[in-house]
């Protein structure tokens, strides 16, 4: 398998196929590329760049591992006047995304029981694992119509956050186009999940500024070393997924009508200009600001949980928005000359400096790309040079998995999983059943996030070390 990877520039390796219409490049740097066993995720990319349309190169992230469909660590570019959708190169988890909050609150003043007081007061108000409901009753029957107009900006104008946020998230926390009417019944009856996190890899962390790498950058947002940060890692929880399962089988069922039989059913897909690629793409957008709705009312819940424990005002505390980034998504953009539909699913946009898709408060560095590790290991925060555009402006979204969830509960142990977490706090039911995220189970996320560094591609801002961690169990689609 790896005698098909060619090195093309550092770090950065062509998959080569004679009959790919396009360029496959993958991102691995020498130590990834020396364990590296994903033929699986590799056949995935070459499957993508088959799809009608489709614009070179398909790219693999250093975090690639094989998913449904495309690899998670994919992405894929389709021109946007004669290529198609694909439910299945978005993934189920419509805008699974992360974002950060900084404080102004010592790593020091966190000792003794402080973290798990502030993680059980956030579990007291935000649900953690799969299939869970809204604490919060009439969040449960929360309305689709503001939500798919609005995204998070109409909680924000309800009362949960502050006006400042929405400029602090990706399309200002809403994707236009969405439609309550795409959506299938079925979908809309799992959309009582607002203010949950699920579970997988899912989480409210609890950390602090371990490294300053880039000392201007990093002031300028507002992050110091050994100061606490939170991040908070989920999705579109059910909604997104019905919604994916629901237009791959269209799609397939379809594929003869629109003339674009995918090689595979998970890349199942429409010509964009269809009605089969027009609906989807409306309810994509209704998952995807339901999940910038979701993570803005856990933000919520996170200020007031710190505000009852530690007994201070929130402008005291901070607990400000850096940013908030959203993988699992298709996004029209334009690249060079050219407007295409960009897939990345399990990546992350990182517009660099000056580019005008940045909000206005980042136009002079790029946005934050939020890179989180797994859990018990280090995240990151990184941007783009002017270089990404290689990459289609996009980065890997985190360490990604060298283990398979059935393979982790078989090889750990309580004890081991306990061993590797090295004294991280976490809240959850029971530990036992969070075995399939072991740290062990990932890979480095240090070598992963060095690798689009040393190729040009990103500057490393701070690196974060996790003190405690909000977790639900059950595998998260």
């Amino acid at each position: 398998m790896k005698e098909k990877l060619k090195r093309v520039a550092l770090n950065c390796y062509v998959y080569r196929w004679e009959d790919s219409p396009v360029a496959i490049h993958i991102y691995l740097n020498e130590k990834l590329l020396s364990a590296f066993t994903e033929t699986e995720a590799l056949e995935q990319l070459y499957n993508a760049s088959l799809l009608p349309g489709v614009v070179g190169p398909v790219i693999g992230m250093p975090d690639i591992h094989t998913g449904y469909g495309l690899p998670i660590g994919g992405v894929m570019a389709a021109d946007y006047e004669r290529g198609v959708v694909s439910a299945g190169a978005v993934g189920m988890d419509i805008n699974c995304g992360v974002r950060l909050l900084t404080t102004r609150i010592p790593a020091a003043a966190a000792g003794g029981d402080i973290i798990s007081r502030l993680l059980a007061a956030i579990a007291r108000r935000v649900p953690a694992g799969v299939g869970c409901a809204s604490r919060v009753k009439e969040l449960r029957r929360a309305d689709l119509e503001a939500v798919a107009a609005d995204g998070a900006g109409y909680f924000i104008q309800e009362g949960f956050g502050r006006r400042e946020d929405r400029e602090r998230i990706e399309d200002g926390g809403c994707l236009p186009g969405a439609d309550v009417a795409a959506v299938s019944r079925a979908a809309r009856e799992r959309a009582d999940q607002l203010a949950t996190i699920g579970g997988g890899n899912h989480f409210v962390e609890i950390g602090k500024v371990a490294a300053v790498l880039e000392e201007d950058t990093a002031v300028r947002f507002g992050l110091y070393k050994d100061r606490l940060y939170v991040l908070i890692h989920t999705g579109s929880r059910g909604l997104g997924h019905q919604i994916c399962t629901d237009y791959s089988n269209l799609m397939w069922a379809n594929a003869e009508r629109n003339g674009t039989r995918a090689p595979v059913k998970g890349l199942a897909c429409a010509p964009i200009h269809s009605r089969d690629g027009q609906n989807y793409l409306k309810a994509m957008a209704l998952a995807a600001n339901y999940a910038f709705a979701n993570r803005q009312l856990i933000t919520h819940f996170v200020r007031e949980a710190f505000v009852e424990v530690l007994k201070k005002p929130e402008e005291e505390l901070g607990l400000d928005l850096l940013y908030d980034v959203a993988h699992n998504i298709a996004k029209r953009e334009k690249h060079g000359a050219r407007w295409l539909l960009v897939h990345r699913k399990g990546a992350t946009r990182a517009l660099p400096a000056g580019h005008e898709g940045n909000p206005r408060c980042y136009l002079a560095t790029g946005h934050p790309a939020i890179i989180p590790g797994s859990m018990g290991t280090a995240s990151y925060v990184v941007v783009g040079t002017s270089a990404i555009g290689k990459t289609f402006c996009s980065v890997n979204h985190g360490a990604g998995r060298v283990m398979s969830r059935k393979k982790a509960r078989q090889e750990f142990s309580r004890e081991d999983l306990l061993n590797q977490l090295g004294g991280v706090v976490v809240a959850a039911r029971d530990i036992k059943f969070l075995k399939d995220e072991a740290p062990l189970a990932y890979k480095d996320i240090d070598v992963v996030v060095a690798t689009l560094a040393e190729a040009g591609l990103t500057r490393p801002v701070v690196r974060l070390q996790p003190l405690g961690v909000l977790k639900g169990e059950g595998e998260e689609a």
